[in-house]
C-alpha cells in the first residue's frame, strides 16, 4: 500500500524521483514502471496490477452513456507507461504535466492503491478545499462511519 507524502521537484526534462518507499512497493509488483493518467488536478500512478484491475472494471460496466464514454476515453486515452529510469525517476509525458500544472515544485501522495503526483499549488487548493468540506455535516459523518 502506498500511504504518506513527499515534497519534490521536476526537473526540466519531466522527470521525477520516485521515494523509496513507493519504488519497493512498485518493485514489488514484478514491474518497474507505473501506468500514469489524469484526474481531478492531478496525475494518478498505478502498479500495473491495479491498472489491470481498473480497466477489467470498465471493460464489464454496462453502462455506456456518453460521459462514461468520455470518462473511458480520455481516462484510458490519455493514459501512459512510465518506466522508472536507472537513478529510479520517470518520466512525465509533457500532456500530461500540462493537465496537472506540474512546472518544478510538486508533491507525491500515496493514497493506498494508487500514487497522486500534484503541482504544489494545487496540493494546496487540495487541502484547503478539504478544510472547508469538513465545515459541512454531511462530509464529517462520512468520516466518522470510519472511527475518525
Amino acid at each position: 500500500m502506498f500511504r504518506g507524502s513527499s515534497f519534490h521537484t521536476i526537473d526540466g526534462k519531466g522527470r521525477i524521483i520516485v521515494p523509496a518507499r513507493f519504488r519497493d512497493q512498485i518493485k514489488g509488483s514484478g514491474q518497474n514502471a507505473l501506468m500514469v493518467s489524469q484526474m481531478d488536478r492531478c496525475l494518478v500512478c498505478y502498479t500495473f496490477d491495479e491498472w489491470n484491475k481498473i480497466e477489467n472494471k470498465i471493460l464489464c460496466l454496462a453502462e455506456k452513456s456518453p460521459s462514461m464514454r468520455r470518462f473511458r476515453r480520455v481516462f484510458i486515452g490519455g493514459a501512459h507507461e512510465c518506466i522508472c529510469d536507472k537513478q529510479d525517476r520517470i518520466l512525465i509525458p509533457p500532456a500530461l504535466r500540462q493537465y496537472a500544472q506540474l512546472e518544478k515544485d510538486i508533491v507525491i501522495v500515496g493514497v493506498l492503491d494508487h500514487l497522486e503526483i500534484w503541482s504544489r499549488d494545487n496540493w494546496e487548493q487540495e487541502n484547503l478545499a478539504l478544510e472547508k468540506d469538513i465545515q459541512e455535516e454531511d462530509v464529517r459523518n462520512e468520516i466518522a462511519r470510519l472511527g475518525l
